[in-house]
């Protein structure tokens, strides 16, 4: 097996460990690659809990982009190696995992309309509530309850998922950016093989649909034939779908 390419920068820390904390200076970002990190707040005083991140994950991006102090609190849950990455290794890093690259982009993306929310909100009287993320799994149910309509069924678990909506991101929940998928696929992706956006279901006149998300790691396929990124594909009632190493049956 060949070296990890950043193995000159893998850091240790130990269960409990404090990586960095809230309002420390930093000109580093983190990536995890093993293990598990908590990332806390203290508002007010009170210890609140953002989140966990695993394998994948990064954090301490706006040091690197800005030079901004630490905003979070982030601590070894387990075990842990991360990849430190400084400037002088971050181009490298962009250009080789377009993955992380669209995540940082996205959750960029997601601050500046957070931003612009806000600052619409100040201008009128009510604000207007804003859209609420489904919860982890709000689709998911079991088979048997199950009897008509589009559908995902696992072929693995008495799980499936109701397709009712026009579009359909399927994924696994991004501590990062804070997004939930549609169909949160976490439970059935013991290896971590799904990406966090992984591919979307598109219900249109002549059917269902099936497109991979740019960035996507680790492939999608209908019934063995792998597809090309951002490319549309038809889908028929008995289609198996693999998400990385998830399959799953499409019925309706």
């Amino acid at each position: 097996m060949g070296q990890h390419p950043f193995q000159n920068f893998i850091v240790r820390f130990k269960r409990g460990d404090t990586v960095f904390d809230e309002g420390d200076k930093g000109r580093t970002m983190f990536i995890v690659q093993s293990g598990l990190v908590g990332l806390y707040q203290q508002p007010n005083g009170d210890r609140r809990h953002l989140g966990t991140l695993e394998k994948g994950d990064f954090f301490g991006e706006m040091s690197i982009l800005e030079g901004l102090p630490r905003t979070v609190t982030a601590v070894a849950e387990e075990d842990a190696e991360l990849i430190e990455i400084n400037h002088t290794v971050f181009d490298k890093m962009i250009r080789g995992n377009i993955e992380i690259a669209i995540r940082m982009l996205r959750k960029l993306s997601i601050r500046l309309r957070e931003a612009e929310s806000r600052a619409l909100e100040q201008q009128v009287v009510c604000a207007r509530p804003s859209r609420r993320l489904k919860a982890n799994g709000e689709r998911a149910v079991r088979k048997s309850s199950v009897s008509s309509g589009a559908r995902l069924e696992s072929q693995d678990s008495d799980i499936a998922f109701s397709l009712d909506e026009q579009e359909t991101l399927v994924g696994r929940y991004d501590p990062v950016t804070q997004q939930k998928p549609d169909i949160d696929l976490t439970d059935l992706d013991l290896r971590r093989t799904v990406s966090r956006q992984h591919a979307r279901i598109l219900k249109g006149d002549e059917g269902y649909t099936l497109v991979e998300e740019v960035g996507a790691l680790n492939g999608t396929s209908i019934n063995g034939t792998q597809l090309t990124a951002g490319q549309v594909h038809p889908i028929q009632d008995g289609d198996r779908l693999e998400f990385g190493s998830v399959a799953i049956v499409f019925h309706c």
